[in-house]
C-alpha cells in the first residue's frame, strides 16, 4: 500500500508505507534476464584460469551495476518521463543511434537467446529434435507469453525462474566444497600476469547488457512512476545486483575448484555449459548434471522472456517517442512514465511488433551462417551501448532536466564516470576483437 502526499511544490506524490521487502520485483527480473548463458561461461573461465584471484573484480562490478541500474531508476522516477525520452532530449544522434542499434541488435539477439534457451534441452533430451527444432519451440513459447501476459504475470515467472537458477547454482557451489581461505584472499586486488582482459570482463560484463535501461521500464511498469517509490526502488535494485554477485561468486567457485586444479578447458560461448555439465556427471553423477541442465534452461530462457518483454517495452515507448515529434508535440515535461505504468505499452503495436522482430526473421540465421556484415555490425553497435548509458546518465542527471534533489551527487558521479570509462575500455576491446 502506497499513501499520497502533496509536494512544497503543490505535487502529489505517492509514497510507500514503508520500504519493505515485498515490494521488490523489478530488480528480480533485470537480475535474471542480464544474467546470460555466455556471461556464466565467461566466469568459469575467469576462474578456471585463474582460480580465487579475481574474486575482488566480480564485487566491484556488482557495486558498478548497481550504481548504474539506480540511476537509470531514478530518472524515470525523478522526473516522471522515462528515459528515451530523456536520450532524445540530448540530441538526433541518439535517435539514430538506438534505431539502428535496436533493429540490428534484435535481429541477432534473438536467435542467439532462441539457441542459448535450446542448448540445456538437447543435452537433457539427446533423442528428441535437434537444436533448430527447439530454438523455434522456445522463441515461439516467448513470444505467446510475453504476447498474452502483463508485467504482473511476467514478474512472477521471472521470480520463479531465478529461483531455480540461484538454488541450483549455490547447490552445485557447494558441492565442490570451495576453499574459503582462498576465497577471502581473493577479495585482495591482485592482477595475475595475462588477466587484464577477464577482470574488465568480470567487472563489466555479468548483468551489463540493454536490460539495464530497461529497468526504469521495469519500476514504471510494476507502478511505481515518482520519487515517493526511491527508497524502495534502491533496496529492489541493490537486491538485484547482490543475487548477481551471489551469481558471479559461485560460478567463480565452481570454475576454481572444478576446473582450475584439473586444467579442464571449456568451450567458448554457451556450449561451455554443457562441458560442464559433463565434468558435473563424471564429478557427481547424472542427478547432479541434469540438475544443472535445468538451470542452465532457467538462466537463458529468463533472458529470453526479459529481453521480450523489456527491450519490446523500451521500443514501443521509442516509436511513441517518434510519433510525438512528428506530430510537433516534442517532449513531455512529464507523464509516459504513468503511460508504462498503466499498461499502454503492452498493448500497443511497437511492443507486439518487436516482439515478432525478436522471433521470427532471427528463425532465419538459426539455418544460415550469420552474414558477415551483420556480426560486424551487431558487435559494434553492441559494444558500444553501455558507454552510451553510462555517459548519458551523467549528462541527464547533472542537468536542470532532472529535479535538484535528485541530480547526482559526488559518489554518484565518480561511480558513473568509472562505469563510463570501464566500458569505454571493453568496447575499444570488443571493437578490435571483430572479425572485420
Amino acid at each position: 500500500m502506497a499513501d499520497t502526499v502533496e509536494t512544497g511544490s503543490g505535487d502529489t506524490v505517492s509514497r510507500p508505507r514503508k520500504s519493505s521487502w515485498t515490494y521488490i520485483g523489478p530488480g528480480i527480473v533485470v537480475a535474471a534476464t542480464g544474467v546470460g548463458a555466455g556471461d556464466l561461461v565467461a566466469t568459469l573461465i575467469a576462474g578456471s584460469t585463474f582460480g580465487y584471484t579475481l574474486l575482488w573484480a566480480a564485487v566491484i562490478g556488482c557495486v558498478v551495476k548497481i550504481s548504474l541500474a539506480e540511476a537509470a531508476g531514478r530518472w524515470h522516477l525523478a522526473t516522471g518521463r522515462t528515459l528515451f525520452d530523456g536520450w532524445a532530449g540530448l540530441g538526433g544522434w541518439t535517435t539514430v543511434y538506438f534505431s539502428v542499434y535496436v533493429v540490428v541488435w534484435g535481429f541477432v539477439y534473438g536467435a542467439t537467446a532462441m539457441s542459448s534457451s535450446a542448448l540445456p534441452i538437447v543435452a537433457l533430451f539427446p533423442d528428441g529434435p535437434g537444436l533448430r527444432v527447439w530454438a523455434v519451440v522456445t522463441g515461439l513459447i516467448g513470444l505467446v507469453f510475453v504476447w498474452f501476459n502483463r508485467y504482473a504475470v511476467f514478474e512472477k515467472v521471472m521470480t520463479a525462474l531465478i529461483a531455480v537458477m540461484f538454488v541450483i547454482v549455490m547447490y552445485v557451489a557447494i558441492r565442490v566444497a570451495p576453499d574459503l581461505g582462498a576465497s577471502l584472499a581473493g577479495l585482495a586486488p591482485v592482477l595475475p600476469d595475462g588477466s587484464l582482459l577477464y577482470t574488465l570482463g568480470l567487472i563489466g560484463g555479468v548483468g551489463g547488457t540493454i536490460t539495464m535501461a530497461a529497468y526504469g521500464y521495469w519500476i514504471n511498469a510494476k507502478g511505481w512512476t515518482d520519487s515517493g517509490w526511491m527508497k524502495v526502488m534502491r533496496l529492489d535494485n541493490r537486491a538485484a545486483y547482490l543475487t548477481t554477485g551471489l551469481f558471479v561468486v559461485a560460478m567463480l567457485v565452481i570454475g576454481a575448484e572444478l576446473l582450475h586444479s584439473s586444467r579442464i578447458a571449456l568451450t567458448s560461448g554457451d556450449r561451455g555449459l554443457i562441458d560442464l555439465g559433463t565434468v558435473l556427471e563424471d564429478r557427481f553423477g547424472a542427478t547432479t548434471a541434469k540438475l544443472f541442465l535445468v538451470g542452465f534452461f532457467a538462466t537463458s530462457f529468463s533472458s529470453l522472456i526479459g529481453v521480450w518483454h523489456g527491450v519490446s517495452l523500451m521500443f514501443a515507448d521509442f516509436v511513441e517517442r517518434m510519433r510525438r515529434d512528428r506530430a510537433g508535440g516534442g517532449a513531455e515535461p512529464a507523464g509516459t512514465a504513468e503511460k508504462v505504468a498503466a499498461g499502454d505499452r503492452e498493448r500497443s503495436v511497437p511492443f507486439r511488433a518487436y516482439l515478432l522482430w525478436l522471433t521470427f526473421p532471427p528463425i532465419a540465421l538459426l539455418f544460415l551462417d550469420e552474414p558477415f556484415g551483420l556480426v560486424v555490425a551487431y558487435g559494434v553497435l553492441g559494444a558500444f551501448f553501455m558507454p552510451f548509458l553510462a555517459l548519458t546518465l551523467i549528462w541527464l542527471l547533472n542537468s536542470e532536466r532532472t529535479p535538484p534533489e535528485w541530480r547526482n551527487g559526488m559518489l554518484s558521479n565518480v561511480m558513473l564516470a568509472a562505469a563510463g570509462l570501464l566500458f569505454v575500455v571493453l568496447c575499444v576491446q570488443q571493437v578490435r576483437e571483430i572479425p572485420w
